[in-house]
């Protein structure tokens, strides 16, 4: 989910809502402080009612890693954390092609309608609103002066828009030892205007990019440096299988089956920019441009997006390849499912192996599980859509059942085959 420059469109089940077939329009904005703690800092995903699973080995974890639990909700995956003083649970979107963390707070003027309480600031005693002539409150470029001289925000995404009071708060995380850490000092949004396409489930949002506002950045010197890794979770997983996402020195991706490519540098720092050559399907390569010519940083990776998104060109002959493999006729005939490539069939489609291959000889097998999403009982769809831009994003669908680690320190990012219900 990133959070302004390029405008997509896709249909909404591909983005919050499974199921509803609507379309919407997209607009990518793109866009420390306690004492060291060794180790790795860790967030487990789970969904809502799942029992805890562990991804990794607890024996080769450090005890001071922490955790935090994390749902798979409706193509997102919701962390949890704990805010304030008292702590107050609090689930958001995990994301990491944003920074802002935020949460609905009360007095909310203007709110989705979410099924948890809304975090009130008035009952924590380490909330503290951030001067509008700090440092801080300058690090988000929509910031501003409210006649109280707080920090005002505005900022926006593609399901919608936050608006509120930058803070200072305390986040609580469990360590993989069962020992609560509080962190202090954590730049925190009051969302008390909040619009868009998020579900009830949602409580919020917890940027995960490379920015100095997202969590990577503001606890990565705490727990050896930036860096982190997650497994998501395929689609339509049993909601009681959980896996994790984990930060600092425990979250290097290693072992048989690794590859790495760069992370690119852009004038945006928040996301996590790749270079993207081509994708084969089948035995057939489809080159990222017709010309051959790939330009540096032209996907990034979005946890956030479940949909892979392509430039037109690539996404077109990509989906004429797919349509030449696949023995089946596409549904033609359903207006809820145009334009999208959809496919009727009663068991998983049986659709070809897609190869994604990345710059410095990283290369990827997507299975049908990872590229063909059923939105409808009995339909799958192509899992990836287009945009008008010349930059695409590599969504969650295609990043389930892959270990991946982000080091931000070296700018690599890695990538391990997993199956992330077993671990």
């Amino acid at each position: 989910m990133a959070a302004c420059t390029t405008t997509l469109t896709l249909p909404s089940f591909f983005v919050v809502v499974v199921g509803a077939l609507l379309f919407i329009e997209i607009v990518t904005c793109l866009s420390s402080t306690a004492r060291s703690i060794n180790g790795g800092f860790s967030v487990q995903l789970i969904h809502l009612d799942s029992p805890k699973s562990p991804l990794y080995d607890r024996k080769s974890l450090n005890p001071n890693t922490p955790q935090a639990d994390v749902n798979a909700n409706k193509g997102q995956y919701l962390m949890k954390i704990s805010v304030g003083t008292p702590p107050f649970d609090f689930y958001g979107i995990a994301d990491t092609g944003s920074d802002l963390i935020w949460a609905q707070c009360v007095p909310c003027d203007g709110c989705y309608n979410q099924t948890k309480p809304m975090f009130n600031p008035t009952n924590s005693s380490t909330y503290i609103p951030i001067p509008c002539g700090s440092q801080q409150c300058h690090l988000l470029d929509t910031a501003a002066c409210s006649p109280e001289n707080t920090c005002n925000y505005t900022y926006g995404y593609e399901a919608g828009l936050t608006q509120g009071l930058l803070a200072t708060e305390t986040v609580t995380l469990t360590s993989s030892s069962g020992q609560h850490i509080s962190l202090q000092n954590i730049v925190f949004g009051c969302g008390h205007n909040n619009t868009g396409s998020f579900n009830e489930d949602e409580m919020g949002l917890v940027g995960l990019g490379s920015g100095p506002l997202s969590l990577v950045s503001q606890i990565g010197p705490l727990f050896g440096g930036r860096k982190f890794s997650h497994c998501l979770l395929p689609f339509h997983t049993d909601p009681r299988i959980t896996s994790k996402l984990i930060f600092g020195s425990d979250s290097e991706v290693s072992g048989d089956g690794v590859v790495s490519t760069s992370l690119v540098s852009k004038q945006d720092p928040t996301p996590y920019f790749v270079t993207l050559e081509g994708i084969s399907v089948g035995q057939e390569y489809v080159s990222f441009n017709s010309s051959g010519l790939v330009s540096k940083g032209n996907m990034f990776l979005d946890s956030g997006t479940p949909p892979t998104i392509l430039p037109q060109d690539f996404y077109d002959r990509l989906v004429e390849e797919v349509k030449n493999q696949v023995d089946l006729k596409p549904v033609e005939d359903d207006e809820r499912l145009e334009p999208q490539l959809c496919y009727k069939s009663e068991t998983i489609l049986e659709g070809p192996m897609l190869t994604v291959h990345f710059e410095g000889g990283a290369t990827l097998q997507l299975t049908p599980l990872q590229t063909f999403i059923p939105p409808l009982e009995g339909v799958f769809c192509f899992a990836m859509t287009n945009t008008d831009s010349d930059v695409g994003v590599y969504g969650s669908f295609a990043q389930s059942n892959f270990l991946i680690g982000f080091d931000i320190e070296t700018m690599v990012v890695s990538f391990k085959p997993a199956d992330c219900t077993k671990q």
